[in-house]
C-alpha cells in the first residue's frame, strides 16, 4: 500500500505551526496577509486559516526580505524568485540577522536602536523610513516587547523633545500619525476565539489625543480579546450603546488632556449610570490621576500602564461571567 504525499500547496498548517516555522508572531502573519495580501491561506468552514508549505516558505523569504531594510508593503507582490534575488544581493544586517533576540540586554539594545532610527526619521519627516523601522520591530519583538520597548517609549521622547523645543510640530504630527496608522493595523490583526470577551476603547468628549487609546487596543486585541475601537471624543451615550451592542465586558477609556475638565466628571457618572454595574470601567493616561475622586466614586479601575491593563483582562477572562448576558438581553428587550 502506498501512501502519496501532500502537495506543498496543500493547506494543511494552522498559524501556530507557522509561527514557530518562520519566527513571525501570528498577527504578524494575519496582518500581511489582509494588509498586504503576502499570502492566501486556505480557510475551513469555521474560518479557521490553515497554511501550506508554499504558504511558509513564502514567509519564510518575506521575512528575510524584510530583514535586510525593507518595508513589507513594498515587497509583498514580487515573486518568490525575485524575493531571493534580492536576499541573495543584500544579506540581512547583523542586527536584524535573527528573527527574535532571546537574551533581555539583547532586547533592550536592539530596541534602543531601533527607536533611535525611528527618532530620526521622525527629525527628517521621513514618514517611509519610520514605517520600515515599524515593520522591521514587527517581525523582530513580540507584540507586548514592541508596544512597550519601542512605541511607547518612542512617543513619551518625542513627546519631550517636542516640549523642550528641539522637535517642531510637525515631527510630532508626522510621527504620531505614523504610529497611530501602524497601531491601527495590530488592533485589526487579531483573530480571537469567538467565545472571547468583548471591550469596547475609545476616549470620552474633548479627549481627542488618542494614541493611548490605540495602544490600549492593539494590548487587549493580542491578549485574546475581541475590541472595537471607536475613535476618540465620543459623548457617554454613544460609549454606552457601543457597549450595549457588542455585549461588552469592559470599557476601556484613555484620558491624556486636560487634567482639569469638569464636563469629563459629569460626563464619568453619567456614562457608569448608563453602562449600569456589571460593565468594568478601565482607565488609563497620563491625565487619569487627576480625575481619581470620580473614578473612584463610579467604581472605575485606574490603570497605571499597559502591564496592569493586561494583568487586568486576564484575570477579567479567568471571571466567570454570571448572568451577564442576561442582563444585557433584558435591556435590550426592553428598549425594544
Amino acid at each position: 500500500m502506498s501512501i502519496t504525499p501532500p502537495s506543498s500547496s496543500e493547506p494543511r498548517h494552522p498559524i501556530g505551526v507557522v509561527a514557530r516555522r518562520t519566527g513571525l508572531k501570528p498577527d504578524l502573519i494575519r496582518a500581511w496577509e489582509r494588509r498586504y495580501g503576502a499570502v492566501a491561506p486556505g480557510r475551513t468552514e469555521t474560518r479557521r486559516r490553515f497554511y501550506s508549505d508554499e504558504d511558509i516558505e513564502r514567509l519564510l523569504l518575506l521575512r528575510r526580505v524584510v530583514n535586510t531594510g525593507r518595508g513589507i508593503s513594498q515587497v509583498a507582490g514580487l515573486s518568490n524568485p525575485e524575493l531571493a534575488a534580492l536576499i541573495e544581493a543584500e544579506p540581512a544586517p547583523a542586527a536584524y540577522a535573527q528573527p527574535s533576540p532571546a537574551a533581555p540586554e539583547e532586547v533592550d539594545q536592539v530596541a534602543e536602536a531601533c527607536l533611535n532610527r525611528c527618532l530620526s526619521a521622525a527629525q527628517r519627516l521621513d514618514v517611509g523610513e519610520m514605517e520600515l523601522e515599524l515593520d522591521r520591530a514587527s517581525v523582530l519583538f513580540s507584540r507586548t516587547h514592541l508596544i512597550e520597548r519601542v512605541l511607547v517609549p518612542l512617543m513619551r521622547r518625542i513627546g519631550e523633545l517636542w516640549h523642550q523645543g528641539a522637535l517642531r510640530p510637525i515631527h510630532e504630527h508626522m510621527a504620531s500619525s505614523v504610529v497611530r496608522s501602524f497601531l491601527g493595523g495590530m488592533s485589526g490583526a487579531g483573530h480571537p476565539e469567538l467565545s472571547a470577551p468583548h471591550l469596547v476603547v475609545t476616549t470620552p468628549a474633548r479627549q481627542r489625543h488618542e494614541l493611548g487609546a490605540l495602544l490600549a487596543a492593539a494590548t487587549a486585541a493580542g491578549e485574546g480579546w475581541q475590541v472595537t475601537y471607536l475613535g476618540p471624543d465620543l459623548p457617554p451615550e454613544e460609549i454606552a450603546a457601543a457597549a450595549l451592542q457588542k455585549r461588552a465586558r469592559a470599557v476601556g477609556l484613555s484620558i491624556t488632556y486636560p487634567p482639569d475638565d469638569p464636563m469629563l466628571v459629569d460626563d464619568l457618572r453619567r456614562l457608569r449610570r448608563l453602562l449600569g454595574p456589571h460593565t468594568l470601567l478601565l482607565v488609563g493616561g497620563r491625565a487619569c490621576s487627576a480625575y481619581s475622586a470620580v473614578l473612584q466614586e463610579i467604581g472605575a479601575l485606574r490603570l497605571e500602564d499597559l502591564a496592569a491593563l493586561r494583568r487586568e483582562l486576564h484575570e477579567l477572562r479567568t471571571r466567570t461571567p454570571g448572568n451577564f448576558d442576561n442582563i444585557v438581553d433584558n435591556i435590550l428587550t426592553d428598549d425594544r
